[in-house]
């Protein structure tokens, strides 16, 4: 039996300029990342940094959200050719490959996305959900012509080399991490400060020049709309941990607050 080999509708529509709206998943639940994608958000960030999932917690919500249009993003802990050829195995088809720094480091990510002699994925197909167990004909061949590598730049230092990083061949984008770049510039848990705002928006201008997406994590409106008139194209525009946890709040505050104003009951139970 011969599979087709899943196409990436995300990356053909950074490749067009369409506006991609994402949600951070960092419950780290394949039902909860599956409910998440019934939402309509155009892609969803499975994030193994700074959430608690590992490669089976992850292999679970690509299950999960197989069956739905939101496409799947996986963060890995960090840039590392071991993790990178894991998450691929497993079916990751889109990467956001954080803390990367120079043009270098940027070209080592992308290698470890392809198969020698482009790059330096480890062959291992026949066990691999991504080939589908070796049913989806020439795979070691066609795979890299649907995976996307975008890599995160968060730092003065990556925002210094971010010409260079953005030049490279098979770096399909390049995302901003507001919290750790104000960290950088000496304004940490400053996000939103009018410089960093600065720094992401001519950041978005020099990617967007060297013909490749933007992106950036904007949980705040305003923030969304100033990056997306930037020229920004793939924004995530909040979070699964900030959804539920700001709706738990105010829905346990607005019936503290009626019963507060009513009258005390008198006796019962």
């Amino acid at each position: 039996m011969s599979l087709s080999l899943p196409h990436n509708p995300f990356k053909r529509a950074l490749s067009e300029g369409q506006p991609q709206f994402g949600l951070w998943a960092a419950l780290a639940d394949g039902y909860v990342t599956e409910l998440l994608a019934t939402a309509g958000f155009d892609w969803l960030l499975i994030d193994n940094e700074h959430a608690p999932n590992d490669v089976r917690s992850t292999l679970a919500q690509l299950q999960a959200v197989a069956a739905y249009p939101s496409h799947p993003v996986v963060r890995p802990v960090r840039s590392d050719s071991a993790l990178i050829k894991q998450l691929l195995d497993i079916g990751a088809q889109t990467l956001l490959l954080p803390m990367i720094d120079t043009a270098a480091q940027a070209a080592d990510a992308v290698a470890a996305t392809r198969y020698p002699p482009q790059g330096i994925r480890g062959v291992g197909s026949a066990l691999a959900r991504a080939s589908r167990w070796n049913r989806i004909p020439d795979y070691l061949n066609a795979a890299a012509s649907e995976l996307c590598v975008l890599v995160q730049v968060e730092t003065v230092q990556g925002m210094e080399n971010l010409p260079a990083i953005a030049a490279v061949d098979g770096v399909d984008g390049v995302f901003f991490g507001p919290a750790d770049l104000s960290a950088s510039m000496g304004l940490l848990g400053k996000p939103g400060d009018p410089g960093v705002r600065a720094a992401i928006r001519q950041g978005i201008d020099i990617v967007r020049r060297a013909g490749k997406a933007a992106g950036v994590l904007a949980p705040d409106p305003a923030l969304a709309a100033d990056y997306l008139a930037a020229g920004a194209t793939f924004v995530a525009v909040g979070t699964d941990t900030g959804l539920l946890s700001r709706a738990a709040a105010d829905l346990a505050a607005s019936y503290k607050n009626t019963a507060g104003a009513a009258a005390p009951v008198k006796g019962g139970y």
